[in-house]
């Protein structure tokens, strides 16, 4: 597992990490035993970095996560998890009162006295570029309650507000080979300024493993059933946003180029292989359901630089079905 230093942390961090969301709530149920497995198995191939959040299951993600490192002390593991999203979005919520309540119920589900990694969980703009934002996340890095702070964002513009901030050690945003826009001006600034970029989504929700046809079907809890239309959170979350029908047939061409290429990789480990290979991505953080998955992701972190055709043949495909339909959106 190839590995990168996770910003202004210092903290060397596998470029595959494991998104945990799925172990908390909103992808259909996951067991203990399995969200257990999924822990397991992407420690064991290499897998040190997690990232979760206080809303993952009411708490359900950290909670696993935390009695997983209760029993891991010594694994050189990173976690960060993510805050704000417990509340209506209004910026006046996102006080320094809150921020105590949310970290101090993190650290509580997570068990230990200093938190690796918060960041704010896409919050509003106003909050992005309000100072009293950054002094109440001084504060509890200077009373020993985070180690550091990052946001996760929902926009470039976003981003590039965050970055100029001068403690600010992480922005996490969408970047997968249907979603390039970061491409053009985050991941330079985020280099330039030393702060990491985690990769979210990297799969469009399962888009990029090529196991999808139109036909496909979620359970009723899944969000990539209740969340088509953007009802329940930024329909950026689900299928990054584009059309699943126009998805299923990019990533069919997808999958045909990573055959074509001759690539001893699934289409999944191909895209995965694709985002931490973009310079200034730190880590990429697929989720995962069940072991053999979890095991599956984690390899993507040892592959060869992907050839030439692959990368023209990813901006070919994202030229024709999704740069006039979500270029400028996000």
């Amino acid at each position: 597992m190839e590995t990168r230093t996770l910003g202004r942390t210092g903290r060397e961090v596998s470029v595959v990490g494991l998104g945990t969301w799925q172990l908390g709530a909103d992808w259909g149920e996951v067991s203990e035993d399995d969200a257990r497995a999924v822990l397991e198995a992407s420690a064991e191939a290499g897998v040190t970095f997690f990232d979760t959040a206080d809303v993952y299951g009411g708490g359900r993600s950290e909670q696993v996560i935390g009695r997983f490192l209760a029993e891991h002390r010594d694994a050189g593991l990173t976690v960060a998890t993510k805050m704000g999203r417990s509340v209506e979005q209004r910026p006046e919520n996102y006080s320094a009162e809150n921020f105590r309540t949310w970290v101090d119920q993190s650290r509580a589900n997570l068990g230990v006295d200093t938190l690796d990694l918060v960041q704010l969980h896409c919050p509003p703009s106003e909050t992005v570029d309000d100072d009293a934002t950054y002094d109440a996340l001084d504060a509890l890095v200077a009373d020993g309650s985070i180690a550091a702070y990052g946001l996760s964002v929902e926009t470039v513009d976003q981003a590039l507000a965050a970055i100029r901030r001068p403690h600010v050690a992480s922005i996490q945003i969408i970047l997968n080979a249907f979603r390039l826009k970061p491409l053009d001006v985050v991941l330079p600034a985020a280099a330039e300024a030393g702060v990491a970029i985690i990769a979210r989504v990297p799969l469009a929700s399962g888009l990029l493993s090529g196991r999808y046809d139109r036909t496909t079907t979620f359970a009723a809890d899944d969000h990539r059933t209740y969340n088509r239309d953007g009802s329940a959170f930024d329909v950026g979350e689900t299928f990054s946003g584009v059309d699943f029908e126009t998805g299923v047939a990019a990533a069919q061409e997808f999958s045909a180029l990573v055959a074509g290429a001759g690539l001893d990789l699934t289409p999944a480990q191909a895209a995965l292989a694709w985002v931490w290979q973009q310079p200034g991505v730190s880590s990429v953080i697929p989720g995962a359901r069940d072991a053999a998955q979890a095991a599956a992701n984690a390899a993507a972190g040892s592959v060869d630089p992907l050839p030439a055709d692959v990368l023209d043949g990813v901006r070919a495909i994202y030229d024709e079905h999704f740069r006039a339909a979500i270029h400028d959106r996000w």
